[in-house]
């Protein structure tokens, strides 16, 4: 039995009958579902002509919007690399929108209809050149999106104006009948400081202060680790100027927490009065990681003779870290606030960076979220090998036989690795001897 519609969902179902339609509020409200049931009521009985499907990436709108679309229709999804679909005779072209070049892919568009999946990251231009190719006679636009800086252009230019043909409906928690409390309880454990106010509370408030302004040495700090962890990964940030470290983040998913940040490396060739070679730093990491089961290290995407060094001295499982900041941000924060992740106290450079590390007040004037870069240098490791590891691992989009697949191709072995990487009851055994890595 599916779960009854709340009164929200049905108002702005009704209701949404603008030239643009926008759902706005907190994460899991139920927004983007009845959105959705919204523009396939549209595409059946809305203005003749084609039809367009908006998101940050294709990989997105197939997983945020084809795929729910699909599933309500009763029909099989197109595959992910697919440019267009078909509903209802309609044809809906499928285009991702990371910058603004991608104005050129559709630019000559004529549409009846579309829809835009989180609509603060599509690029303003973008966003103005879909507008102009709405011009079918009662064309309509839908779209969902999150809170973000009350200077954002979507709040300014759009949300903020009276003059529009527009209808602007806001969602909490509350309004999605389909979650139970214990799930609204531990989501709002899972967001603190500034994502709470805009994913629980639906505020587009101003990023100020520091990033983590949540973090408690009570809550976040723990003497020793957990226990034994079934496999580590290392977090780099590498610099030359600026110092460099190495973060040693432990997991083992039979522990409280899951994962914590045991040991640091943090060089600051300034207060030293001495840089280091690549030869010399890649020396440091291999004592720094002796006798630990490693299973990645992830290095800052730039920092390319460093890496080619590691190769040179036969350190294996060095991969490019998604540098994604923001979002970055947001998981290790989601991390901190629900107690999956800590950090020991012997890692003293990181709890300072915790404390000092500050947003760009006249960044977020400008409608965007950009921290200071300074006090970071821990912090950017540890969010290289958190966010690039362990968020489609800890969020179920993948399983640990992924990662090992990920780890193999990266290494260049067998995919079926010892049951030591799986099984946490394994900790007296020797560390496997697994080909071409140097640093168990």
């Amino acid at each position: 039995m599916t779960n009854p519609l709340s009164k929200k969902q049905i108002e702005s179902f009704r209701g949404a009958n603008a030239r643009l339609n926008f759902w706005e509020g907190a994460v899991r409200s139920g927004k983007s579902f009845i959105s959705l049931l919204r523009f396939v009521q549209a595409l059946k009985n809305g203005p003749p002509g084609q039809a367009m499907i908006v998101g940050v990436s294709r990989d997105a709108i197939q997983r945020n919007v084809i795929l729910e679309i699909c599933a309500i229709m009763g029909m099989p999804p197109p595959t992910p690399k697919s440019t267009q679909m078909n509903i209802l005779g309609r044809v809906i072209h499928l285009v991702g929108a990371n910058d603004e070049r991608a104005q050129r892919r559709i630019q000559g568009s004529t549409l009846a209809l579309a829809y835009v999946d989180e609509l603060t990251l599509i690029p303003q231009g973008f966003f103005r050149m879909l507008l102009s190719r709405l011009s079918v006679t009662g064309a309509m636009l839908f779209g969902t999106t999150n809170p973000d800086s009350p200077f954002h252009w979507l709040k300014t230019e759009f949300l903020c104006k009276e003059d529009l043909d527009m209808k602007i409906f806001k969602f909490k928690l509350d309004d999605n009948p389909s979650l139970s409390q214990s799930y609204i309880d531990n989501l709002k454990k899972e967001y603190s400081g500034l994502w709470y106010k805009r994913y629980i509370d639906g505020d587009w408030v101003l990023a100020e202060g520091t990033v983590y302004d949540f973090f408690d040495e009570e809550d976040h700090i723990i003497d020793i680790p957990p226990g034994p962890a079934e496999y580590y990964v290392i977090g780099i940030d590498y610099g030359t100027s600026n110092p460099t470290t190495f973060s040693l983040i432990g997991y083992n998913r039979k522990l409280y927490p899951n994962l914590w940040l045991e040991k640091e490396y943090y060089y600051d060739s300034r207060a030293m009065n001495r840089q280091k070679t690549d030869t010399e730093y890649v020396e440091d990491l291999k004592k720094f990681i002796a006798g630990k089961v490693v299973r990645c290290i992830y290095v800052d995407p730039s920092a390319a003779s460093f890496k080619l060094e590691m190769s040179r001295q036969g350190l294996g499982g060095i991969i490019d870290a998604d540098n994604d900041v923001i979002n970055g941000i947001r998981f290790k924060s989601k991390l901190l606030s629900n107690g999956t992740y800590k950090i020991c106290r012997c890692c003293s450079n990181a709890i300072r960076e915790f404390q000092t590390y500050r947003w760009d007040e006249k960044v977020s004037l400008r409608g965007e979220d950009k921290p200071i870069k300074e006090h970071d240098h821990s912090l950017d490791g540890q969010r290289y090998a958190l966010y690039t590891h362990f968020r489609n691992v800890l969020t179920g989009e993948q399983t640990s036989e992924d990662l090992d697949k990920i780890y193999a191709d990266v290494m260049g072995v067998k995919a079926d690795l010892p049951d030591f990487f799986r099984d946490s009851t394994n900790y007296n055994e020797p560390a496997p001897q697994m080909p071409a890595v140097g640093y168990y």
